[in-house]
């Protein structure tokens, strides 16, 4: 069978090839058609092992707050190319026509790039990013982010904040000096072949906390970049130590919430330990509604999972769908390399 990276359509394999019951897999559709789960993309090593549409076919379909996590991978290219400084920068420094604003408080001086990547630039952004809908009534996104008010020392407190992560994206446009979608084109969705991409802006910048549109194949070939640490096929388009820093834990973020659909977070990716998820060691990219990618170094597994958006702790069924379905699906039921 031949490698994801070559595949043009889907081509499955036997039982023993691919380490997969399907059997046990197709008994579970029904319960992803009523949990309103669409898309279903499962990669093992280089294999593809489940290519389910339940359209019939792959599309380019919104993929919410995972946008973070490939805007994550575009800092890192930056920085690792000499166009973005280092993690410690303050972002400040890029924004000097918001210095009005920025020096109301000597907190906002002290915001580094990392806290945007960790959540934890200190904003007052209540939970669940409230001010998000706010923002995107403004004309001016990024001046409405710097005129939010401190509500912590930066780098303390986990807020999830689509404003700081806007932010990035428009520090990206402003060091590389191009949109940001060309560049993402140019570094990363070409040298994976993606399908054309789209990607929602707002006065000139590209939204950094949600807006992209990706088929899910694509979204496991993200997954797949990662799982590999960084490298696809024989060029590392990721620094190996940009994957680990993005993907291990800077903050016990949302660990603690009910039903499990987050977890801690690092760079712009959520975390979820084996003591977490009561199953294995993983991180996830994740969007609104149950958009995830997840990956799941210890078995060499990938899973892109699309569901239509309802309530948002409904998320958690995507995540039955990678513990209950498709990893017990592996040969012999265990969390185990074939």
């Amino acid at each position: 069978m031949k490698r994801f990276q070559e595949l043009e359509s889907f081509e499955a394999g036997t039982d023993a090839e691919v380490g997969l019951d399907d059997k046990r897999i197709a008994r579970h559709i029904p319960e992803w058609t009523a949990w309103k789960v669409k898309d279903v993309v499962l990669l093992k090593g280089d294999r593809l092992l489940i290519d389910y549409h339940e359209s019939g076919s792959d599309r380019v379909g919104a993929v919410y707050s995972v946008t973070k996590s490939i805007l994550s991978a575009l800092i890192g290219i930056a920085i690792d190319r000499g166009e973005l400084g280092t993690l410690h920068d303050s972002v400040s420094i890029y924004f000097p026509e918001h210095e009005d604003v920025i020096d109301l408080d000597p907190r906002k001086r002290d915001i580094q790039i990392r806290h945007l990547l960790a959540m934890t630039p200190g904003f007052d952004w209540p939970e669940f990013d409230k001010p998000y809908w706010a923002m995107k009534r403004t004309d001016d996104w990024v001046r409405y982010v710097w005129e939010r008010p401190m509500g912590h020392v930066p780098g303390e407190v986990f807020t999830y904040n689509s404003g700081g992560s806007h932010l990035l994206s428009a520090l990206l446009r402003r060091v590389t000096g191009r949109d940001v979608y060309d560049y993402a084109e140019e570094h990363l969705f070409r040298k994976l072949s993606f399908r054309k991409p789209r990607w929602n802006h707002a006065g000139g910048v590209h939204e950094g906390g949600a807006g992209l549109h990706l088929s899910v194949r694509d979204m496991a070939k993200f997954g797949q970049l990662y799982l590999r640490g960084g490298r696809w096929g024989d060029e590392q388009v990721l620094p190996a130590d940009w994957v680990a820093q993005s993907t291990k834990m800077h903050h016990k973020g949302f660990s603690h919430y009910e039903p499990p659909i987050f977890g801690a977070y690092g760079y712009h990716w959520w975390i979820s330990s084996k003591e977490h998820n009561g199953e294995v060691d993983c991180f996830f990219a994740k969007g609104y509604g149950g958009q995830y990618i997840f990956v799941v170094p210890e078995v060499d597994l990938v899973a892109a999972i699309r569901k239509e958006p309802t309530d948002k702790s409904e998320a958690i069924y995507s995540k039955r769908v990678l513990f209950e379905h498709l990893l017990p699906a592996i040969i012999d039921g265990r969390l185990a390399p074939v």
